[in-house]
């Protein structure tokens, strides 16, 4: 599964007029495997540094800001001080996300309730809306159970 979702990367950077790289498939490799875990650039630079030992920070920030231009991934910003990444692929469904205010865990809540609320906004904004994004803050299960 991963492999076809690698070729169709692959093809958008083909697109460009870019090549799929060993470094920028290092970086691809974990982002998809730690899809739900919403990693920091440094976060994924560690990660990637273990296959690729040879690789470098800004190596990694530039794969990263590339995919980003490319709409390829998407640049989060959870109110932390640092931007999270996650994959842009069109199989997924939309989703929003869960902070958790004391211990910053980030989960993913995946009903899309507001797409009535979108029709209605088009409807009589005359707004062609094309993307939206939520972030719910509060405390998780475990953060709620040590109080």
């Amino acid at each position: 599964m991963n492999e076809d979702k690698i070729e169709e990367i692959e093809r958008k950077l083909k697109e460009r007029d870019y090549k799929l790289t060993s470094q920028r498939r290092a970086t691809l490799d974990v982002l998809l495997e730690s899809q739900s875990k919403h990693l920091n650039t440094e976060e994924i630079y560690n990660l990637v540094k273990t296959k690729y030992p040879d690789i470098g920070l800004a190596t990694v920030y530039r794969t990263l800001q590339l995919l980003d231009e490319l709409d390829i991934i998407h640049k989060l910003n959870f109110g932390d001080g640092c931007y999270r990444y996650e994959l842009n692929l069109q199989q997924q469904h939309h989703h929003h996300h869960l902070i958790c205010l004391k211990c910053g865990e980030v989960f993913e809540f995946g009903d899309d309730l507001l797409e009535t609320l979108e029709e209605n906004i088009e409807k009589t904004s005359n707004f062609k809306i094309v993307d939206h994004r939520v972030k719910f803050f509060g405390y998780c299960s475990k953060c709620q159970t040590k109080e």
